[in-house]
């Protein structure tokens, strides 16, 4: 038996998982994923358009708890009706999702089927089929990891070790685990009934609801690869099956004789011997048909089926559970039929997204639909009249991204699937962090790769699919359609899906565009250039083979919604010389030019080692550093090879080598960018996340922190922040903020018992806390630490002897040894010994110490930060104290030092040499206020009042509760009432009356009449007047705090004699009498 090379490709794969794959082998190396994993990513958002939903299960018994599949991020789990959301599927090994069902029996049993349920150009892969026992706490794949794409789970709705599953199968290869297949077992064997080896898998089933031996399926034929799209054969069809599955009958009379293609089924509640099915046919066509006799015969009623994008996008269909014949077909805009499919009418879809995928119900509610769309979940309570978007997954699928250089923060801007170009904020002012309503749109349609002109960004490059190219003023927020045009006696322009944008780094109103050929504006697109011809194959994609062979014009053909084929797919100059050019193709070749397009150099990417001739250029990089220097990485997934191509070229693109390293095999790489300092750092956006190597490719190491299992599509630097960010597709946006430490690292580094990485200035501002209170669905995302943040390593955490007492234990037990009892003295040391800690010290220029700060005690890099506040000055008076949330002052901008200690046993050692870092005003207000340092020392002096009225404060109240506690042991005395209850009557009063002069009367209070200024009313004028704002103290506020002061001093003086005079008298009074011993006197002789 021959085997196709998808088949050894495809075979290869998956015997290599990306979480199997052992990208950490060599146990010696301290460069380790572990090592960086506290390199913390911070997901961003937006959730402002969300992103596409695959599909929707609510529990029957929670109808507040709903289970969404989003096609390419993960598994979401709410239990409050979208109010809040977690993602439970983030550490698994597929991020793309087909589908969800519960047990009807058991509703915290989960079944996940990884792999989009749809066609379409740009749908990821799974690994098969998972189940959770908890409701989506833990998770295990239960096999078919070979199926790739999984559209459907029955569960017997008594037995739940039987199930049933639709497996598409690979989109892109024949072979794989496609078609029916059933469990008795609850997933440990799996049987296929249905589809066949290559091409025929089984994208939908029904289960009739009295009878679960009786199910209809259908098959589906298609193929996808780069050039085309066949969306149907001769084994698409449907089929019913009486004994569980095992057995099935292809059901035909009455239905199209032609190619069918996908086929959405449904079965009435009402009637369950009424069956629909929406079926696509030839070229886009179609038609919804109807069974009244479960299957034997079938009525067309209709030629509706679902277009735009074409049915193998949608094409799902519903019966609603509420009335009969109603049925609800997925379309652009949902199709909705009352007559069983012979008439349909559009869904009303005011202020909804389109593209609509999956639909869920309420059992007792018919007027209410939750719709999952390309822009996340709708929800309407009047039969579609209004719809609530669900406004808090943040899921957006981006293609592209591109970062400005606008002051202080710069804009991250992305294009989506379907969802616009996006633009927004990388951190904030306000101490909420980034919200939805902080993003916005450039440009409509499939967002594409977007560009930004260097050192002005107000003017921005957006595009939608097929190359409509725009230029956007972020002044006037006008748009320019700038789409370079054929001339009159030209052909049409062949523009990607994603075409490739790039502004010249030698000018910047100099900008290239790609279609089938290079294009060159010197004016910001006002006019173009050809500056090459034709640089791809120039096929036509009708006559190439698919499916292994060449297809009729009538046949299932879509080529709608996908890229045209044979196009440039990336442009790199090189910043080092001005007109030298690379180019790369979605057909195999790379272009290079060194005239600025008068002469080019075709390659072959089959000459690169181990390409194959028909792989993908998904991105070409020209050296920042060597002129002679260009990265390429390449993909032939749609092929059926899923191997990383990753290659670097020394002489211009006349030789190649490989540079994948151990990126895991199944592992495409779609993006690579190069640090602007360090030119051996590296990183790469891949189909499973993101990796860095420090070593120019021999060794890649993968960011694991803050970030799920997720596409990574494309990456940008921007380096005035030395941030990397990352377009996710299908989690939206993820920043790792100043990566700079990676600059330096090398295993010697890596010795080291720790280091203190240099850190990036510090904000000096004052986070602003006012906003709309939205409600628990208001989507934020966080802002990095306010203050200074501090990167540090260590090669070992600190032990303490427990600790390393159990590690011996452990291994001991690995070995079958016996564990002795170590002895009572080393377990008494054990409990006694205080934990070991890291401190990282502040200093300010004069070398006085401003604060010292707990940092983790973590094998590995970490982060923490300091907030650019004195440690608080609150007084402490017991263990709940520790545990508040307590701030000092804010310091003054300036430069200041830190340095990193251990203590261990009480004995501290300094770890690292002092940083020296600045702290930095961030904005000069409209008013020109106090000096800084003037601000700061009133803020200072703030503190220092506060710390005494805390201190006077606590001391009022205990001499309040000693007078008490002093007459109730008055009480227990043989003493007859006189002198000394007149005493104590008179220390309370004198109390009060302090008491009165610090916080007012407070009978007053108890209704909230007006009480005369306090002590402590002057200081919250000061405090309030100046706390919020960096303008500094005014007259007002620095008189408030000197009658505070005054004020302060008088009452003192009073207290204190009470405290330390009139009490005492009375309590050795109280002590001579007999009286009780009451805490704090002395403890009484024996």
């Amino acid at each position: 038996m021959k085997m196709t090379l998808a088949i050894i490709f495809f075979a290869i794969s998956f015997f290599t998982s990306p979480a199997a794959s052992a990208q950490n082998k060599n146990t010696d190396t301290l460069l380790t994923e572990k090592t960086f994993s506290g390199l913390k990513l911070r997901s961003i958002g937006p959730a402002l358009k969300s992103g596409r939903i695959a599909d929707i299960a609510i529990n029957p018994n929670d109808l507040n708890q709903w289970y969404v599949a989003v096609g390419s991020g993960g598994v979401w789990k709410t239990n409050n009706s979208g109010t809040t959301w977690k993602p439970i599927f983030d550490d698994q090994t597929s991020y793309s999702i087909g589908c969800v069902t519960l047990d009807p029996s058991n509703s915290n049993i989960v079944w996940v089927g990884t792999g989009e349920n749809v066609g379409g150009r740009h749908v990821a892969y799974g690994d098969g089929i998972y189940r959770s026992m908890d409701g989506g706490e833990s998770w295990k794949n239960m096999g078919l990891k070979e199926s790739f794409h999984i559209s459907k789970i029955i569960v017997h709705p008594e037995n739940p070790d039987v199930v049933w599953v639709a497996a598409q199968g690979p989109l892109w290869f024949k072979g794989g685990e496609r078609g029916l297949y059933k469990t008795t077992d609850g997933g440990k064997k799996w049987n296929k009934y249905l589809g066949d080896d290559e091409w025929v898998g089984v994208t939908d089933i029904v289960i009739d609801p009295r009878d679960p031996d009786i199910l209809y399926a259908a098959t589906w034929q298609r193929h996808r690869n780069v050039a085309a799209y066949m969306g149907g054969g001769p084994g698409s069809g449907l089929h019913r099956s009486s004994d569980g599955g095992v057995t099935w009958k292809e059901l035909t009379k009455g239905l199209p004789k032609s190619n069918m293609g996908k086929i959405g089924l449904a079965i009435s509640p009402q009637n369950p011997d009424v069956l629909y099915a929406a079926i696509e046919l030839d070229r886009r066509s179609g038609g919804v048909y109807r069974s009244k006799n479960r299957g034997e015969s079938w009525e067309k009623r209709s030629n509706t089926v679902s277009g735009a994008t074409g049915p193998h996008y949608y094409q799902e269909l519903y019966a609603s559970p509420h009335k009969f014949d109603r049925l609800y077909l997925m379309d652009v805009r949902t199709q909705v039929s009352e007559d069983g499919g012979k008439t349909f009418r559009r869904m009303k879809e005011r202020h909804k997204h389109s593209d609509n995928h999956a639909i869920a119900f309420r059992p007792n509610d018919p007027d209410y639909i939750l719709m999952g769309t390309d822009g996340g979940l709708y929800e309407t309570f009047d039969l579609a009249e209004n719809w609530k978007f669900i406004p808090n997954l943040p899921v957006t699928q981006f293609y592209k991204v591109a970062v400005d250089d606008a002051e202080p923060f710069y804009t991250i801007y992305g294009g989506t699937q379907d969802n616009s170009t996006q633009g927004g904020p990388s951190r904030t002012s306000y101490s909420r962090g980034i919200v939805n309503s902080d993003w916005f749109i450039t440009w409509g349609g499939d967002g594409h790769q977007p560009a930004i002109e260097p050192g002005n960004p107000d003017i921005m490059y957006s595009e939608s699919q097929q190359g409509v190219l725009g230029r956007v003023d972020r002044t006037t927020g006008e748009t320019m359609l700038i789409q370079p045009q054929p001339e009159a006696n030209e052909g049409f322009e062949r523009f990607n899906w994603d075409s490739p944008i790039l502004v010249s780094p030698h000018s910047p109103t100099r900008i290239y565009f790609a279609s089938q050929r290079l294009w060159r504006s010197d004016n910001r697109g006002d006019s173009w250039t050809a500056v090459s011809g034709d640089l791809t194959r120039n096929q036509e994609r009708i006559t190439l083979p698919i499916m292994e062979k060449t297809w009729s014009w009538d046949s299932p053909w879509d080529v709608y919604a996908m890229s045209t084929y044979n196009t440039i797919t990336s442009i790199a100059e090189s910043p080092l010389q001005e007109g030298l050019i690379y180019t790369g193709t979605d057909d195999g070749f790379i272009n290079i030019t060194e005239d600025g397009g008068k002469n080019w150099m075709q390659i072959e990417v089959s000459e690169l080692p181990g390409v194959p001739k028909t792989a993908f250029v998904n991105d070409i990089k020209a050296d920042l550093h060597d002129v002679n220097t260009v990265y390429a990485a390449l993909d032939n997934h749609k092929f059926g090879d899923l191997n990383p191509y990753l290659f670097r070229s020394n002489d211009r693109g006349k030789s190649w080598v490989s540079i994948k390293g151990n990126i895991p095999d199944r592992t495409l790489v779609w993006r690579v960018v190069q640090d602007h300092v360090n030119p051996n750092l590296l990183f790469t956006g891949t189909e499973f996340g993101i990796y860095f190597t420090v070593d120019g490719g021999t060794r890649w190491i993968k960011l694991t922190g803050g970030v799920p299992t997720i596409s990574f599509r494309d990456l940008a630097i921007q380096r005035r922040e030395n941030d990397l960010v990352g377009a996710s597709f299908g989690r939206s946006f993820y920043v790792l903020d100043d990566y700079s430490v990676l600059r330096n690292i090398n295993e010697k580094e890596l010795e080291k018992e720790a280091i203190l990485f240099p850190t990036r200035k510090a904000w000096w501002y004052i986070p602003q806390r006012y906003g709309a209170i939205m409600g628990g669905s208001d989507f934020t995302a966080p802002n990095p630490p306010y203050g200074a943040v501090f990167t540090y390593y260590l090669k070992e955490e600190l032990k303490t002897l427990k600790t390393l007492r159990k590690e011996k234990e452990k291994e001991q037990i690995s070995k079958n040894q016996n564990v002795k009892f170590p002895g009572w003295d080393k377990v008494e040391a054990e409990r006694r010994q205080d934990k070991p800690q890291i401190w990282l010290t502040v200093k300010d220029a004069e070398g006085n110490v401003v604060r010292r700060i707990e940092a983790k005690n973590r094998k590995g890099i970490n982060r923490t930060s300091w907030d650019l506040r004195y440690p608080a000055t609150d007084g402490l008076s017991s263990k709940a104290d520790l545990k508040r949330n307590y701030r000092g002052a804010r310091v003054a901008p300036g430069k200041y030092s830190a340095v990193l200690f251990k203590e261990t046993d009480g004995k501290v050692t300094q770890l690292t040499e002092p940083i020296t870092f600045e702290v930095e005003r961030l904005f000069e207000g409209a008013l020109a206020g106090a000096d800084p340092n003037e601000t700061a020392a009133f803020w200072k002096e703030l503190e220092r009042f506060n710390k005494s009225l805390s201190a006077i404060s606590k001391a009022l109240n205990n001499g309040l509760d000693k007078v008490s506690l002093m007459r109730g042991a008055l009480e227990r005395t043989e003493a007859a009432p006189g002198k000394l209850d007149g005493e104590l009557h008179e220390l309370r009063q004198l109390l009060l009356d302090l008491d009165e002069k610090l916080n007012g009367n407070r009978s007053k209070s108890e209704i909230g009449e007006n009480r005369n200024p306090t002590i402590r009313k002057r200081l919250s004028v000061a405090e309030s007047g100046t706390l919020s704002s960096t303008y500094g103290p005014t007259p007002m506020h620095k008189r408030s705090l000197e009658i505070a002061a005054e004020q302060f001093a008088e009452l003192k003086i009073e207290l204190e004699n009470i405290l330390n005079y009139r009490i005492p008298l009375v309590e050795k009074a109280l002590i001579e009498a007999g009286a009780p011993w009451i805490e704090g006197q002395p403890i009484p002789e024996y």
